[in-house]
């Protein structure tokens, strides 16, 4: 009877359109890119009804390629719901735009077109470069950043070589790409304005064994005639001034910043000529005086050089460039979403101490930089701390986040900018080549100046992900902590992740991997880890060591780089395929995989890894760091041997399936009592991980999920966790029976819990429980995120089906819990959007679910009474209990 009422009485199917509508088409997961060097990329779309067959058509013609020709590939009518291809044309050629659309085929065999969309070429070699590296000094110590500039015409080279006379025919410019690489940080510009909107280019990685490159459409920033180019470069982590106790100061690639760059202009009448960096180019020093990612950015307005980057500057007094040694032989294309000024802050109040001293409280924690405008006489010296906590005074206190740096001198204050008044007019000041953790901006100048609220604004920054879920409850402040979740997960996005933006802004591989599945939840972040799975490969060493920290300049690989912190070489390519059904990450990390574990399995071959830190920063029980690092070893292993089945080794497969199956068995019987279902001494962590992670005996998962709610309720229903164990202890109990219990610790506004956070004003997540501890008390950390991925795994159910990952096939889930009126989570899935939603309407519980184009679901909710599991097809679907 119920059954007939859950799907049959109101049950309704979103309506579709008779064809397929394509769109949301991708190349290499972006749209539309520009400079890709992938010889064989990946495309990929969506639908809007379900698809039975497919087509693709590549060409280098638009018009060809949209009546269904393509000179570079037209494949063949294939059968099936895929909507992701590997390229299998000709060999693509370097600095090509090619153009590619989707036929696809519904199931009544009615068929519609994509638009047509496009992907470009860059250098695809090494050998296609033209310019070389140069810098202005060999001298790492010299502080102020370096301008360069070169000027040139339009249809005098050609092929990089002076052509002699006026500008030969034929030479109206069809378009014009900037290729840029650079060891240290970059701005570029054109005739005096700045190229593109990216800011921290090009993304930190091991400079010494891969540097990135960025392509720029520049078609309309050059002129027929004279043009300008002008390069500003900041140190970033290449040249690290400042000193803090991983000695980023003293890493091996550590040089003065320096470029590479070709300018490839193409005319109407087909030829090419390319502006290259080589000894023509001229440098002076800039207004930036010092720059440091770390620290902050100092700039003297005084020095200012106005019209540096155009043509009518008159550069005399610049001296030549020199040529410095390529930072490495692998130069490949920046093929990620970049880092953007996000969002503006103003700020919402500011408390003024006196004429030279007031503080700005933007009302939030973020990452980012900070902007001010201003006016008073010239030399006047403004300082900028930046800060996430107050004194009770009110003065801007950084004590909580100051703790690892190193100072030398007084020169470079921590978070401090500071800025020096050329005078006259108003002025504005941002800094270019750093960023950082922040709510409050002390501002302290050496002459009265006149500041108000609207004088300050802060930028929150972060890699440009795109928002794929929604979580929206009837509890404020659960929707309040799925949103701070998300502010920590940004402000810990800068091409890589991050543990915090302020006191370190190092790659933890730890907290990397626990937060994994919150960002794929909330955001379409594939481009981001594999650019990170990359440095996680580069920084490998032969025998399968990994550092704790990526990238890195040698620290992290002698502490905290057990299998619980470096499992991000196994457990994020696996969560990446899960959720996009791509398994190019997984290929290229499989080695690196299977050297790691190896390396393990000779050290502990038994099967009990004690190598690692353990349950970090726990409430107060400290669970067994044997455990917690077996539980992370054996789910490497497990991971290793799906990817084995998956890429048809079958004797690693075999191999691997047997070693996990031994560290299972060695695990149990070491650490579970089979007869009261305890592992270890029973506390949170010790009786979740093993749960989570699968080490559990199918037979007794039961009793030891009873064991754990036991536990967490004679704990006073509070958490009594660590970073390991906040990653299992929700799922732990949600997934064994225990989904009220689970909700109440995830919605508890008591200390030590999310909500304690959030009550106190919070707007991100906190390092540690007590808001007051003496360590570990940054005011931004992602380490404790797993709950922003628990909301839709624990409530909505949503979940991706490793047997036809991608969300092809959705399992659903849903927990309907105490204290809550409604919930409804969210999440574009490669198919499109999938909703998993209810609300109590008395003594019944409506229940809405949609299932994408293409996909289907298993649908699972448990009843008191009985187990309610139905298949689902694409749709929406309304019914109630």
């Amino acid at each position: 009877m119920i059954k007939n009422i859950l799907f049959g009485l109101l049950a309704t199917v979103a309506l579709f359109s008779a064809s397929a509508q394509v769109h949301d088409l991708s190349c290499e997961h972006l749209t539309n890119p520009l400079g890709i060097d992938a010889a064989n990329p990946r495309l990929s779309w969506q639908t809007s009804s379900p698809q039975s067959s497919w087509q693709i058509i590549v060409g280098t013609d638009s018009v060809s390629v949209a009546h269904g020709q393509g000179n570079a590939w037209s494949s063949a009518r294939q059968t099936g719901g895929q909507q992701l291809a590997i390229y299998s044309g000709q060999s693509l050629k370097p600095f090509t735009k090619y153009f590619w659309l989707i036929n696809s085929w519904n199931t009544k065999g009615q068929l519609s077109k994509s638009r047509v969309a496009t992907f470009e070429t860059g250098m695809m070699t090494q050998s296609n470069w033209k310019g070389a590296w140069i810098t202005d000094t060999r001298d790492i110590k010299r502080k102020p950043a370096a301008y360069f500039r070169k000027t040139f015409s339009t249809g005098t080279q050609i092929n990089g070589a002076q052509t002699s006379g006026a500008q030969t025919s034929g030479t109206h410019i069809r378009s014009a790409r900037a290729y840029i690489a650079a060891a240290g940080l970059y701005e570029l510009y054109i005739n005096g304005k700045k190229v593109g909107d990216h800011v921290l280019d090009p993304m930190y990685t091991r400079f010494d064994r891969r540097n990135l490159y960025v392509t720029y459409d520049v078609t309309n920033l050059i002129n027929n005639g004279p043009n300008a180019l002008g390069v500003l470069l900041g140190n970033g982590w290449y040249n690290l001034q400042s000193t803090a106790v991983w000695y980023f100061d003293k890493a091996p690639w550590r040089a003065r910043p320096s470029f590479c760059m070709d300018l490839r202009i193409t005319y109407d009448d087909g030829h090419t000529e390319t502006i290259s960096s080589n000894e023509d180019w001229k440098t002076a020093l800039s207004p930036i005086v010092f720059n440091s990612i770390y620290t902050a950015e100092h700039y003297d307005a005084r020095k200012e050089l106005p019209g540096w980057n155009t043509t009518n500057y008159n550069d005399s007094a610049w001296k030549g460039v020199e040529y410095t040694p390529t930072p490495s032989q692998n130069i490949v294309a920046e093929a990620m979403v970049p880092i953007k000024h996000e969002e503006r802050i103003p700020a919402i109040a500011v408390q003024k101490f006196s004429d030279t001293d007031y503080v700005f409280d933007l009302g939030r924690n973020i990452a980012g930089v900070s902007q001010i405008q201003l006016q008073g006489p010239k030399g006047t010296i403004v300082k900028l701390k930046h800060g996430e906590r107050l004194y009770a005074n009110g003065h801007v206190d950084q004590s909580n986040i100051d703790v690892h740096y190193r100072p030398t001198d007084d020169t470079d204050p921590f978070q401090v900018d500071i800025y020096t008044l050329k005078g006259g007019e108003p002025e504005s000041f941002m800094a270019r080549f750093g960023y950082k953790g922040f709510q409050y901006i002390e501002v302290t100048s050496s002459q009265p100046i006149q500041l108000d609220k609207n004088s300050l604004v802060g930028f929150f920054m972060h890699s440009d992900v795109k928002p794929v879920g929604t979580i929206e409850t009837s509890d404020r402040v659960v929707n309040k902590i799925w949103w701070a979740t998300n502010n920590s997960y940004l402000s810990n996005l800068f091409g890589y992740p991050t543990d915090c933006p302020q006191r370190e802004k190092n790659g933890w591989t730890g907290d990397a991997q626990i937060a994994v599945e919150t960002g794929l939840y909330n955001f379409d972040a594939i481009t981001v880890y594999e650019k990170w799975l990359a440095d996680l490969r580069d920084e490998q060493q032969p025998n399968g060591v990994l550092p704790s920290i990526v990238p890195t300049d040698g620290w992290g690989y002698e502490w905290g780089n057990g299998p619980d912190w470096t499992s991000a070489i196994a457990v994020i390519p696996w969560q990446v395929y899960l959720f996009y059904g791509d398994s190019k990450i997984l290929k290229d990390s499989y080695e690196n995989i299977k050297r790691y574990v190896d390396h393990i399995h000779q050290l502990y071959p038994e099967g009990l890894c004690s190598w690692g830190l353990g349950d970090w920063v726990p409430v107060k029980s400290k669970a067994s760091v044997e455990l917690t690092s077996t539980a992370y070893y054996y789910a490497d292993v497990n991971i290793l041997a799906k990817a084995a089945k998956l890429f048809n080794k079958q004797e690693d497969y075999k191999t691997y399936s047997q070693l996990a199956e031994n560290i299972k068995t060695a695990f149990n019987k070491k650490y579970l009592n089979e007869g009261t279902g305890i592992y270890n001494t029973g506390i949170q962590t010790e009786q979740s991980v093993p749960l989570f992670w699968g080490l559990a005996p199918e037979n007794l998962k039961g009793k030891i999920a009873a064991v754990l709610a036991q536990r967490v309720i004679a704990d006073g229903t509070k958490l009594d966790v660590g970073l390991l164990g906040t990653k299992a202890i929700l799922n732990a109990l949600s997934e064994n029976g225990y989904a009220d219990l689970a909700y109440k610790l995830a919605s508890s506004r008591k200390l030590p819990s999310w909500g304690w956070w959030i009550i106190n004003g919070a707007t991100t997540l906190y390092e540690n429980w007590p808001i007051d501890a003496a360590s570990d008390i940054s005011r931004n950390h992602i380490m404790f995120g797993e709950i922003g991925a628990w909301f839709y795994k624990g409530l909505g159910g949503i979940f991706p089906d490793p047997a036809a990952p991608g969300f092809k096939h959705i399992i659903l889930k849903p927990n309907v819990v105490e204290g809550l009126d409604h919930f409804s989570a969210t999440h574009e899935s490669p198919y499109g959007w999938i909703k998993s939603a209810w609300k109590r309407e008395g003594k019944k519980v409506h229940f809405t679910v949609t299932i994408p184009p293409g996909s289907t679901a298993t649908l699972e909710i448990k009843l008191p009474s009985q187990t309610i599991k139905q298949e689902l097809s694409e749709g929406t679907k309304d019914f109630v209990l």
